[in-house]
């Protein structure tokens, strides 16, 4: 990407379109961006309002330069092994420098644009749960109110949507394609704002985009079109029919969006968000994303001018980005010609084509990329940094066959995500899902927190001197870790473990303890475990 040799008098496209109410946001993040100064001139001379980042950007980054070469050795030498955390500690501090440099735009625009967006990991991208802990966690970690969360829009992401901006978290909701996923996204921005609102909290810095993917949807249907175009060949009238046929391509993916730019806009004159509008609540607006061209006979900044409306963003690829600042064309467009957005997708339904069908191919095959990049991510941080370089096991060369295919054939069938989704099939198609607490018990006892700090506070307020678990295999085993590990803490009762029902050893507890200043803990995963019963009775 470059910048500009000088500054002119005249607004550079891209910082015209500023005028139309659009802001521009950068698809792009580098370290050397931000230390070479380039990102501070962007802002200046493009009035460049926002970044967002994904894994596949950060992949590049990492893997194609020796802007962290630095810290990958500092991980190195800590033998540091897992690589996601390592990945994190470089994208927060490129979060957090850029977020920075952006905060006068965020000042400036009082909260609407200045943003920097990071991904939560795309193989959560089923599981509510471990995304909105997961949020929650990158949130704090960034600590910057510029920052916003990449969400994708899944079934299992709206939940966790509404709960983020209840909680005032910025949220850029992706991987949207279709308006009825956006609808439910959109009601899901206004669920968290009523909730906060209820509860008496500000409403104007919380800021939400829904990330509609555009040009994708033009390389699915196209292929499509190119395949009915191939038969039409064969058929009378076929030159006409030919035609017809290839006069759709390039426009389904234009046509979506404006549609779904009207559906924003009904949104917007409903009374249910005129009443948080007036409490100050901002808009959701709507992000074109993918917006670089993937086609070779198309214009190269097809999708920024013919998508460009007030109260909304174009996230633009460096490529795209300068080829509109130098030759892009600014005008109004993403209202013009409706009618004809709407009869080209009426035509392309008359044709066979379901749009609803390529948006849910699109969904799930968008996860499945952003997995890909993921895991291709993790792989260069590894390799750049060797994080794994000082693990030195070695399977016999039968065994690590077998595990390198076990691991592919989880790969190959997307089982973590099913394990993440509690998928009994994995197993026998029973009850394992009982069985799978362990997948989230952090998150979940974490949100317990301040009641087990109340417990411990009346443990030593009534002098307890001793806490007994009473338990069996598992539901004593993490326990009498826990209590080799940590040891007795001063000014807290002493932690012990039974764990047999041999009378000998029972009478030998016994005889230590004074039962009117213990505290007993009856521990079965099962509740019907035999040995815990009969202590407990």
């Amino acid at each position: 990407m470059t910048t500009p040799t000088s500054t002119t008098a005249k607004l550079n496209p891209l910082a015209r379109l500023a005028q139309q109410g659009q802001s521009i946001w950068l698809d792009y993040i580098k370290k050397s961006l931000m230390d070479s100064g380039e990102l501070a001139k962007l802002l200046a001379q493009d009035d460049l309002r926002g970044m967002t980042s994904n894994p596949a950007i950060f992949e590049k980054a990492i893997a194609g330069s020796d802007d962290y070469a630095p810290a990958l050795k500092a991980a190195g030498a800590r033998c540091a092994t897992d690589t996601k955390g390592v990945y994190e500690e470089i994208a927060i501090a490129d979060i957090q420098r850029a977020a920075d440099v952006l905060r006068p735009v965020y000042d400036r625009t009082k909260a609407l644009d200045g943003y920097v967006s990071l991904e939560v990991s795309p193989l959560l991208a089923r599981d509510t749960a471990a995304t909105l802990a997961e949020a929650r966690r990158l949130w704090k970690s960034v600590a910057r109110p510029n920052l916003m969360i990449k969400v994708p829009g899944t079934s299992e992401g709206v939940p966790a949507i509404r709960a983020l901006i209840a909680d005032g978290i910025n949220v850029n909701v992706t991987l949207l394609f279709s308006n009825t996923a956006y609808e439910r996204v959109a009601i899901a921005y206004i669920e968290g704002l009523e909730e906060r609102a209820k509860a008496g909290k500000e409403l104007a810095k919380v800021a939400s985009v829904a990330s509609f993917f555009v040009s994708r949807i033009d390389s699915a249907i196209d292929a499509q079109l190119d395949a009915l175009a191939k038969n039409a060949s064969s058929t009378e009238n076929s030159g006409e029919a030919k035609a017809h046929i290839e006069g759709l391509r390039g426009r389904a993916a234009i046509a979506n969006a404006k549609l779904a730019y009207q559906l924003y806009k009904r949104i917007c004159g409903d009374a249910r968000w005129k009443a948080l509008a007036s409490k100050g609540a901002q808009p959701q607006r709507l992000l074109w994303a993918s917006t670089g061209t993937k086609d070779a006979r198309y214009r190269d900044v097809v999708y920024v001018e013919e998508l460009v409306g007030a109260e909304t963003v174009n996230t633009i690829p460096p490529a795209t980005y300068d080829a509109f600042r130098d030759h892009g064309n600014v005008a109004a467009t993403l209202e013009q010609g409706l009618d004809r957005a709407k009869m080209d997708l009426s035509t392309l339904a008359g044709l066979g084509i379901s749009l609803d069908a390529v948006t849910d191919k699109l969904l799930a095959d968008g996860i499945k990329l952003f997995e890909d990049a993921f895991h291709k991510l993790l792989g260069a941080v590894a390799a750049k940094g060797e994080v794994d370089a000082r693990i030195a096991a070695k399977l016999p060369a039968e065994l690590a066959q077998a595990v390198d295919a076990a691991l592919a054939d989880w790969k190959a069938g997307a089982k973590v995500q099913r394990l993440f989704a509690r998928d009994a099939g994995l197993w026998t198609g029973g009850d394992e899902a009982r069985w799978l607490g362990w997948l989230d018990i952090v998150e979940r006892q974490s949100a317990d927190a301040a009641r087990y700090a109340e417990l411990a506070q009346w443990v030593r307020a009534a002098g307890v001197a001793h806490v007994v678990l009473l338990g069996m295999g598992g539901s004593s085993l993490a326990p009498e870790v826990f209590r080799k590990v940590f040891g007795r803490l001063s000014g807290a009762p002493e932690f012990l473990v039974l764990d047999s029902t041999d009378p000998a050893q029972v009478a030998a507890l016994d005889a230590e303890l004074d039962p009117a200043r213990t505290l007993f803990v009856v521990a079965s995963k099962s509740g019907s475990t035999l040995e815990p019963n009969v202590f407990k009775a």
